[in-house]
């Protein structure tokens, strides 16, 4: 009996144990690392490339830089290993006057990005809080 219950109780420690190496993983490797990022980002700018509103705020820029760059931040953002070596998010975004609306629309296309690169949903909600800390940055300026 008393082995039974060692043996449960060791079982139970290393199920622990596991779930809390889970839970202190980056973002970024829950996400899958590298080749995901590239994949969400790659499917972001497909995304934006079929919807007319958010078009209009990328029909000027330089994809390969955005991606390049957006690349670099998500990465850093979530906790991989990038550096940003970007513009800061106000520097980007300033003169766009970018409105509520259009920012949840980029949200909800980053979702769709997310979606189809087949990035589990609560993961999905860990990369939106983090990128959500960059909202007052992109909207009204």
């Amino acid at each position: 009996m008393k082995r039974s219950k060692f043996v449960l109780l060791t079982i139970l420690f290393l199920g622990l144990s596991a779930c809390s190496s889970i839970s202190q993983r980056s973002v970024y490797t829950q996400m899958g690392g590298q080749q995901k990022i590239e994949q969400v980002v790659d499917n972001f700018i497909n995304e934006i490339e079929f919807d007319p509103v958010i078009f209009e705020y990328f029909k000027d820029s330089d994809i390969d830089r955005f991606r390049e760059k957006f690349i670099e931040h998500l990465c850093n953002l979530t906790g991989g290993p990038c550096q940003y070596s970007g513009d800061t998010m106000v520097q980007v975004h300033s003169g766009m006057n970018m409105t509520e609306a259009d920012f949840n629309r980029g949200v909800d296309l980053l979702i769709n990005a997310m979606n189809t690169a087949q990035i589990p949903h609560t993961v999905q909600n860990k990369v939106l809080a983090i990128l959500a800390t960059k909202r007052n940055e992109m909207l009204y300026i």
